[in-house]
């Protein structure tokens, strides 16, 4: 798969570190009035990011204490447990979850954070059979999925 061209975005300068991986949540109530809030809002949320380079370039911020920090970043990797039958490298899915047994010891790892119900991603990698205990006896894989 092609490498993706990472994005430039804000982040609070104390977070600011290379291989920080976040999910990006939205904006906060402070934002609105910001003169550069869409370069801090420009990632898509609900998704996990890893932060692959640092600038130099800072700007003053309501939200942050210390400010907000240029970085680049790059969507990172999510595992999850998905049906063995679409566990396969490469193709994209169509992330559902098909869980709501939050009982069930498999749970977190159906439905991790970093995953969007309805959006498209793609196997990037099998990282082998997920452990017997699903409540529902389902046949379940440990992938990785990117945004497709």
């Amino acid at each position: 798969m092609a490498d993706v061209k990472p994005k430039v975005t804000l982040i609070g300068t104390g977070m600011a570190v290379r291989d920080l991986e976040f999910i990006y949540e939205g904006e906060a109530e402070g934002c609105k009035s910001c003169q550069v809030r869409k370069a801090c809002h420009n990632l898509k949320h609900g998704r996990k990011y890893r932060i692959v380079a640092v600038r130099k370039t800072h700007h003053p911020c309501t939200v942050h204490l210390g400010g907000a920090t240029a970085v680049e970043v790059v969507e990172s990797p999510v595992a999850v447990f998905i049906s063995a039958d679409m566990a396969i490298k490469n193709t994209r899915i169509v992330f559902e979850r098909s869980c709501t047994r939050e009982s069930c010891e498999h749970y977190a790892c159906c439905n991790p954070e970093g995953l969007i119900p309805g959006e498209k991603y793609v196997v990037t990698e099998i990282l082998g059979s997920a452990p017997p205990g699903c409540e529902k006896g389902r046949n379940l894989q440990r992938v990785e999925l990117k945004g497709a």
